[in-house]
């Protein structure tokens, strides 16, 4: 079995857990720029101690290359658990991350995230990286 077997994707406008990537279509060779990647933009996910997204991970592959460059990965770690019970803790995290990255050649953001219930989800957006 590989990761492919189990990564699921889909349109995020119509899906909410596909992660949403934000970037610039084209950046200059070496300019730091922001990625953000959210889960929920459209269609709210549940942010509960039952039902909710436990991380996203952003990669890079350039153009023409043969492997992918982890960039980043964030946990979120509050859903609301308490001695109390189940969503009655004081804390919550949306699943929102933002990283600021600088690329030297153009090629593909690819984000991942996993749901507690709904397993590991994928999505990917081009960058052109001008001279």
């Amino acid at each position: 079995m590989k990761f492919a077997d189990v990564m699921q994707s889909g349109d995020w406008k119509g899906e909410k857990h596909v992660p949403v990537i934000e970037a610039p279509e084209k950046v200059k060779a070496g300019e730091a720029m922001t990625v953000t990647v959210s889960v929920g933009k459209e269609i709210p996910h549940p942010h509960t101690t039952e039902h909710h997204i436990r991380w996203i991970r952003l990669a890079f592959k350039p153009e023409g290359g043969k492997f992918v460059y982890d960039l980043g990965l964030v946990e979120f770690n509050a859903h609301g658990e308490s001695p109390e019970g189940a969503n009655q803790g004081p804390a919550y995290t949306d699943p929102v991350a933002s990283f600021r990255i600088k690329l030297k050649k153009s090629g593909m953001l690819l984000a991942a995230s996993y749901c507690n219930i709904h397993g590991m989800w994928e999505s990917s957006v081009p960058v052109a990286v001008e001279e």
